[in-house]
């Protein structure tokens, strides 16, 4: 097997793995009391997503890696775990709001809002160019910053929920 192959074969392996931790976090989220937010944007996350990855083996698959971009990809994975160890149980690939919560204010949440969505930004240009395929990163890039802008927004509604609740009961007022 090439080494695009392999690299493509563990990206796949580890997003599916991914989708299984979150299912997972999502139906503890709920039994917990937790509410989804944005539901309706979640299929255009899973068809780009889904597009990516098979735009990726398509297109991919029989290319040469590039080592530098490999490279920054790797360190985009230590990022992905740094987020993902730092929400723990709250990570879904869904806005899933767990009223009564604060936020998330540890690991990478301390610098930036958003940090998994940056890493997933890096992602999507930087295994195309791992490949040597800068049009497909283009395009990628592209969708998922139309995608992107749409989630952010749904995010941030869900969150502002969130922390208005959580505020009024750390006043005293009831939810």
């Amino acid at each position: 097997m090439r080494p695009a192959a392999i690299l493509l074969s563990l990206v796949t392996l580890q997003r599916l793995g991914e989708l299984v931790l979150a299912r997972s976090n999502t139906r503890r989220l709920m039994a917990r009391g937790a509410h989804e937010v944005g539901a309706n944007h979640y299929p255009l996350i899973v068809a780009l997503h889904a597009a990516w990855l098979a735009g990726l083996w398509a297109l991919g698959r029989r290319r040469r890696v590039r080592h530098r971009w490999l490279t920054a990809y790797l360190a985009l994975q230590a990022a992905r775990g740094w987020v993902l160890a730092s929400l723990g149980e709250r990570w879904t690939t869904r806005v899933i709001v767990l009223p009564d919560e604060p936020l998330v204010r540890r690991g990478p949440y301390r610098v930036i809002r958003h940090p998994n969505y940056a890493v997933v930004a890096g992602e999507m240009a930087t295994l195309p160019l791992a490949l040597g395929l800068p049009a497909f990163a283009a395009v990628a890039s592209a969708a998922n910053a139309a995608v992107l802008s749409i989630r952010v927004r749904a995010e941030e509604r869900g969150l502002k929920q969130s922390a208005t609740r959580h505020t009024r009961q750390a006043e005293g007022h009831s939810p």
